[in-house]
């Protein structure tokens, strides 16, 4: 017996050698957690860099001013489809902790069973029960039945960690999808205004337009008298009329952008296409904010799709930490409780009826681990892409900010040379008018002269419109529009 023990403990011992030798681990790809020393100290383009407090942290509310445009961000922030997406997926990853955290504890069920067997009279379980009184004077009966209520329970013990980890990497997706939130909704409230902006300047253009009819009809009514009185030609009254026309196609073009613009803004609004209300009037007075922009290292404390990438990247190290260590054997312990009897009447005969088992048991990969070593490097693979991506964001950030900067200052110049363009040409309108009527200039230069008028007045607008949308853009690419 003693021979047979020995064998039986070295065979154990070497199953249990080979398990531990089968589950070496290997290395993970090692990641350069210094991109974020990458970022410049300043903004290129930027004189105020160095500003404590920038415009990234207003609150969006203090931001925008106009009742109109909050109310319609108020709109989309309840009716938003995308947004209502986002926060069903922060639902969905705030799930999967509650069920991390469970793997993390017993699973305990509970259960009734009732079985029936009759065991052959020649087979040593029939022929025992034959012999056998299951009390004085009262045999084993041919048919037993059998009833088991019983807890069940399994638990998985926490070894190395695995579950933790994977917990871990789990807890920093929700983060990420909490981010990914916040930068939804700063790219939401930035469409809104934009699209708002836009519709104000084609309202101030479709103004303009109806002006320049207006003045294309008088400008065909003077034609006409001018030819009666021998003073001009058919010719230009046809070419009054023919501009007459192109402004009149040029206004339904216009109305076709505003219809399109308003339909967009519904759209993120969640609502089916509606007028949209707005103030035009002023437009080209409105005053632009004085942007601040900070360092650039805030940019890892403000944007959110920043802070999303950084979430990504945490979790992704954590997935491999948790598939490389699939390779390590699991401690896994099972164990019933319950009673057990042929017949009801005998399961309150505790501890009689009493049925325990325990089972503890160390497995791992031996042989085949090729699905755990691929899991390990698909894991590996994904932190990497991760590490790019994250770089990737905040390249993109930085460049967004400088280039925006670098915008504002070039449109500022620009809309003012355009202001004066158009005001130099409105009173060189005026000149040619005057020299038309008393016949020292003809129609073809108070054409020339009007329609220059027109297109600076109109680039002017756009102008305008260009800044505000820009600022709007600047102020999301700083991190704000999620406060």
């Amino acid at each position: 017996m003693k021979t047979k023990d020995i064998r039986f403990t070295s065979l154990i011992l070497s199953v249990t050698l080979l398990v531990l030798s089968g589950c070496k681990t290997p290395h993970s790809t090692l990641l350069n957690d210094a991109v974020k020393a990458q970022l410049p100290e300043h903004y290129n383009a930027d004189s105020t860099s160095a500003s404590t407090v920038h415009t990234g942290i207003t609150p969006w509310r203090q931001f925008f001013t106009d009742s109109t445009l909050v109310s319609l961000i108020d709109t989309a922030l309840i009716n938003n489809q995308d947004l209502r997406i986002t926060l069903q997926q922060i639902a969905e990853a705030k799930s999967d902790i509650l069920y991390h955290e469970g793997t993390l504890l017993p699973s305990v069920t509970a259960g009734v069973g009732i079985g029936m067997s009759k065991p052959g009279r020649y087979t040593s379980e029939g022929a025992g029960n034959a012999t056998t009184d299951i009390e004085p004077g009262k045999s084993m009966p041919n048919l037993l039945m059998d009833y088991y209520p019983e807890l069940t329970g399994d638990w998985e013990i926490d070894l190395w960690h695995k579950l933790s980890t994977q917990k871990k990497a789990v807890v920093e997706k929700y983060l990420a999808s909490v981010e990914g939130r916040n930068t939804v909704l700063s790219s939401l409230i930035a469409q809104i205004a934009s699209n708002y902006y836009q519709l104000l300047a084609l309202d101030n253009q479709l103004d303009l337009m109806h002006k320049y009819i207006d003045l294309q009809k008088k400008a065909v009514e003077i034609a006409k008298i001018q030819k009666q009185a021998d003073a001009d030609t058919e010719l230009a009254v046809q070419k009054f009329e023919a501009e007459l026309a192109k402004a009149r196609s040029d206004e339904y073009t216009i109305r076709q952008e505003i219809t399109e613009t308003e339909n967009s803004i519904n759209l993120l609004l969640g609502r089916y296409p509606t007028k949209i209300p707005r103030n035009k009037k002023d437009f080209l007075s409105l005053n632009l904010k004085q942007v601040t922009t900070g360092i650039p290292s805030e940019l890892l404390l403000n944007r959110p799709d920043i802070r999303q990438a950084e979430h990504e990247l945490a979790a992704a190290k954590w997935n491999v930490e948790a598939a490389r260590k699939e390779f390590l054997p699991s401690l896994d312990i099972s164990a019933t409780l319950g009673l057990d009897a042929f017949n009801p009447a005998y399961l309150t005969r505790v501890p009689k009826s009493l049925a325990f088992s325990i089972v503890g048991g160390l497995t791992g990969p031996i042989i085949n681990r090729k699905a755990i070593q691929a899991n390990f490097q698909s894991a590996d693979a994904q932190q990497i892409e991760a590490l790019y991506e994250y770089d990737k964001t905040l390249i993109t950030a930085y460049s967004e900010v400088c280039d925006l900067m670098s915008k504002i200052n070039n449109l500022d110049k620009y809309y003012q040379l355009k202001n004066e363009e158009s005001v130099t040409l409105d009173k060189s309108v005026e000149v040619v008018r005057q020299l038309y009527l008393n016949g020292k200039a003809d129609y073809l230069d108070v054409l020339m002269d009007e329609r220059d008028a027109l297109d600076a007045k109109t680039e002017l607008i756009e102008a305008k419109q260009q800044q505000l949308s820009n600022l709007v853009n600047i102020y999301k690419s700083l991190g704000g529009g999620w406060q």
